[in-house]
């Protein structure tokens, strides 16, 4: 980035040249100067109104995390089958009473020691301080929805959701469905309306649809509420990333991009650490869903992305906006540059006899080497998904101090967020994610045989391969982007991210299989870290290439006549 806008300076005539030189600035022969021309040059790459923006934009990029409280409040509970038999009529009474053995069988798999789904069958009435295992059978049966819980602070107890945990998950499958469904609504909102007017709605939606699903009354209203926040909410990080990367100047744009990465994780904590404080989870969701009604204000605080305004022709705003972040920047964007980006010129007829660009479809049907990316990028989107929610999710299930533990799990995202663009530019892209993957995998694998009794250092494992995955999951979108070409970049980034979506569908189900056996979902993480680690290195190295714009530039990465000519 630093060479392009050394050879941007380079090409600017000197004001002492020779006249000889003048006829080199005759119009049209000079490259048309973009706004990162004015942002290296003039402006600033990342002065005061950028840093200004992006501290703004941190606060809605946090309560975008906000949306994943269904951690928490659609969390398992340790419960029981309540034994009427014996005095228990709430669901309230002593989770473990003396007697709790002789009506419930003994389980070797539960952490609790006993069945949490079953009982024996009974042959008498006894009371609560006298149930002798002379009034059952051997015979067990199931609990018939009548349950003890060991607490309240989740929708299980509150819509007796015991035993059936498959439909208590069905919350995090909705959750990341309606991440799947934003996409197209907030794209369409954004570019039609502006960056501005999607942040807004995007987190009013949060606040609103999270508010009123706090008053649920049963389940199926909590879960339609569930997917309907997300539907229209979960374009907030898009929204508030895009703000944040468009008005930033090449130097400093994958900086910022962590930057964003990393305030989510942030959200992450703070939503855990709320929930933590405020345990009933209606009052939590409240506590988490009120905030973001403030974010409204930002329509009139605001500026409106000064590229959109540009794409857009809108240019009395960008005019205005151009002209506050020179003041707040205390820098001054030239006449010159000023009229050239408010007066951008035509774009070139189109050459007689020109074939139409094939469609995106046709094009990978007819390259074997676009065929084979379209093929593989989309399982390292799902594996990243997939381990990356899968470990955020799992994580409360590590002890008892379920808060503290998917705290730490969301903060060492943070260190992963920064590393990548620290070793990126170093490495090489394919070692970042070949090696991101296969340590995650081999965290993730060491965990599932660890013994249960080496709390500590299972959790410091478990911490590691998160770290992995963190690193992975801000390389992949440069990754991805660099191996297609200009013309279909966009509709195969987007392809790869939305078939990405299945692993952050099914993570949520992932808690239920560790019922059969704890290892079988670390060991799930790991299997398809391995597969898309070694699936990395089919690929080529994008690092010192440009940025391929046509199909032959895209196929031809990796070979010498792709590498950057550095002028």
């Amino acid at each position: 980035m630093e060479n392009d806008a050394k050879a941007g300076e380079a090409s600017r005539p000197s004001v002492g040249s020779r006249k000889g030189s003048e006829p080199d600035l005759k119009q049209g022969s000079e490259k048309p100067v973009d706004l990162d021309d004015v942002l290296v040059n003039e402006l600033g790459q990342f002065g005061r109104y950028q840093l200004t923006n992006l501290l703004l934009i941190a606060i809605p990029t946090i309560m975008s995390a906000f949306m994943s409280e269904f951690i928490f409040s659609a969390a398992a509970i340790p419960h029981r089958c309540r034994i009427s038999e014996c005095g228990e009529y709430s669901k309230t009474n002593t989770f473990e009473p003396e007697w709790l053995l002789n009506a419930i069988p003994v389980s070797t798999t539960s952490n609790l020691g006993f069945q949490s789904c079953s009982r024996f069958e009974s042959i008498g009435n006894g009371t609560l301080d006298y149930c002798p295992a002379n009034l059952f059978t051997t015979a067990t049966t199931d609990c018939n929805e009548e349950f003890v819980y060991a607490r309240d602070n989740s929708v299980v107890y509150d819509f007796n959701l015991g035993c059936q945990d498959w439909l208590r998950a069905l919350a995090g499958t909705l959750n990341s469905v309606g991440t799947l469904l934003v996409l197209p609504i907030t794209g369409y909102v954004s570019d039609r309306f502006g960056r501005r007017i999607a942040l807004v709605i995007s987190i009013f939606n949060i606040g609103l649809f999270g508010l009123i699903r706090s008053f649920s009354v049963n389940y199926p209203m909590y879960l339609t509420l569930q997917i309907a926040q997300t539907t229209f909410g979960a374009g907030t990080f898009s929204s508030a990333y895009i703000f944040a990367t468009e008005f930033v100047g090449p130097k400093y744009r994958v900086l910022t991009s962590a930057t964003c990465t990393s305030m989510f994780a942030v959200g992450q904590v703070v939503m855990a650490s709320v929930a933590w404080i405020i345990q009933p989870w209606r009052y939590m969701i409240m506590a988490l869903h009120i905030p973001p009604f403030l974010i409204v204000s930002y329509y009139w605080i605001l500026d409106e992305s000064v590229r959109w305004l540009l794409s857009k022709q809108k240019y009395v705003e960008a005019k205005e906006v151009l002209e506050k972040v020179s003041r707040v920047n205390k820098k001054e964007i030239s006449e010159k540059s000023m009229h050239a980006l408010l007066n951008p010129p035509p774009p070139p007829p189109k050459p007689e006899g020109a074939e139409e660009a094939p469609s995106v479809v046709v094009a990978i049907f007819r390259s074997p080497v676009l065929l084979r990316r379209v093929l593989t990028t989309p399982i390292w989107w799902i594996t990243t998904t997939f381990v990356y929610y899968g470990l955020s999710i799992n994580a409360t299930s590590l002890s008892d101090t379920m808060y503290l533990n998917y705290i730490l799990t969301c903060a060492i995202e943070i260190p992963g967020f920064y590393t990548a663009p620290l070793v990126l530019d170093r490495i090489g892209r394919k070692a970042t994610l070949s090696t991101g993957y296969l340590f995650s995998a081999a965290c993730n694998i060491a965990f599932a045989f660890m013994p249960q009794d080496l709390a500590t250092g299972r959790l410091i494992v478990y911490l590691l391969g998160k770290f992995g995955i963190s690193v992975v999951f801000t390389s992949l979108y440069l990754y991805t982007s660099e191996l297609y070409p200009t013309q279909y970049r966009h509709s195969l980034l987007a392809f790869s991210s939305m078939i990405g979506r299945i692993g952050s569908i099914t993570a949520p189900l992932t808690p239920v299989l560790a019922e059969y056996w704890h290892g079988i979902p670390s060991l799930m993480f790991g299997a398809m870290a391995v597969l898309s680690g070694i699936l990395v290195l089919t690929q080529p190295e994008t690092l010192g290439t440009n940025m391929p714009d046509t199909l032959e530039e895209a196929e031809a990465i990796g070979k010498p006549e792709s590498m950057r000519r550095n002028k």
